[in-house]
């Protein structure tokens, strides 16, 4: 299951040049009578038309977190006012650890007591663990409602907030709970990345790496090229690799919504990562540190199996470590790669006890494998010890 479609265009200096300040870039996801538009800019939260024309509805409810919710829940509320008559907010505790069916339910408690109905508008103000936990909310409230996602993280906006998969962590795997549902809209307000921690825009730039190796070896190009400015977070660098991102996302979604096939490119290095993940307890590394050293993990594995160089992994590793990210993988116990192949073994892409990985040629072009456990533990070994 090869990658095939066409990256749609070189990824170079001219292309920065042409991303617009203040109006908004419109990525379109096409699914039908299903799609929807990612807009993406500069101070677009705070302006009341960017909320235009969504579904009309008495009320809007905005699902944030302790962190998010003092930044910009405030703007966000008085933005909606001119388009809805009542605006509530339900505040979360802020964190992968709280990604969990009890946190899910105060969602679906504050609803219910507001006696909220089915055309009630919810908006995901935060990152990816707001995005999925209110995505799956509206997914499951009165058999589904509207919602908007407002990503204020690099990692969202890029990733998370785009294609509709919504999803609660399980101990025993993560997003093993969910349900595909897309959103009406997503808002990207490339604003709110100035307040991300910097440990938290690293992160978010794994996801930024990802779609180079997965399918477009120019994107990887310019990315390397223009790390010191996307680390210096210039926005312009910034705006270019969130659209580009996007786009990525878009295509590859608009072929295959619900990962029968090609989507499951997307998900380059979290069969280790998530397993990380699982292995540290949820919140110990960020999804995004995981996914930088899943994908180094993820290129081994591929030169492995004889698709890419060695210099080609070392390419990655120093590409991941500059953007401030782990490349050794962690050691989950005495008998480590044992831990490792019984967390991957609950991954959604393995079938039948046999793991499946993302794994990667140096063209652009990504498959979906299933992997000798010897060999993968192989891998495990070189990259913790």
């Amino acid at each position: 299951m090869d990658a095939t479609l066409s990256p749609g265009g070189a990824a170079g200096d001219a292309a920065v040049a042409r991303v617009p300040h203040g109006p908004a870039h419109v990525v379109t996801i096409d699914l039908g009578q299903r799609s929807y538009p990612i807009l993406i800019g500069a101070g677009l939260l705070r302006e009341p038309a960017t909320w235009a024309g969504l579904p009309r509805a008495s009320t809007a409810v905005i699902v944030s977190n302790t962190t998010v919710a003092p930044l910009y829940a405030a703007a966000l509320h008085a933005a909606l006012a001119p388009h809805y008559p009542r605006v509530l907010e339900v505040v979360l505790p802020d964190g992968e650890a709280h990604k969990d069916w009890p946190t899910l339910n105060r969602i679906f408690d504050a609803l219910l007591e507001q006696a909220c109905d089915r055309k009630t508008v919810l908006l995901a103000l935060g990152g990816g663990v707001i995005g999925d936990m209110t995505g799956f909310a509206a997914a499951c409230y009165m058999r589904g409602v509207p919602f908007v996602q407002v990503p204020t993280t690099l990692l969202a906006q890029v990733d998370s907030s785009v294609g509709g998969k919504t999803a609660i962590n399980h101990p025993l795997g993560k997003n093993m709970i969910g349900a595909f549902y897309q959103p009406v809209r997503v808002v990207c307000d490339l604003d709110t990345l100035a307040t991300l921690p910097a440990r938290e825009y690293s992160a978010g730039l794994a996801e930024v790496i990802k779609y180079g190796p997965i399918f477009d070896p120019a994107f990887l190009d310019w990315i390397e090229a223009h790390l010191g400015a996307l680390m210096a977070r210039d926005p312009v660098a910034v705006a270019y690799a969130v659209r580009r991102s996007c786009e990525i996302k878009a295509a590859v979604v608009g072929e295959d919504e619900r990962e029968s096939g090609l989507r499951a490119i997307l998900n380059f290095g979290h069969t280790f990562g998530h397993a990380i993940e699982a292995g540290l307890g949820y919140g110990a590394w960020l999804h995004g540190e995981a996914v930088g050293c899943g994908m180094v993990m993820a290129a081994t594995l591929s030169q492995r199996l004889g698709r890419v160089s060695q210099a080609y992994v070392e390419r990655l590793t120093r590409l991941t470590a500059a953007a401030g990210l782990p490349t050794r993988a962690p050691v989950l116990g005495p008998d480590n790669a044992a831990r490792y192949l019984a967390l991957m073994r609950v991954d959604k892409k393995a079938e039948g006890g046999a793991i499946r990985f993302v794994v990667v040629d140096e063209q652009g072009h990504a498959a979906l494998q299933a992997v000798p456990d010897a060999v993968v533990a192989e891998v495990i070994e070189a990259c913790s010890r």
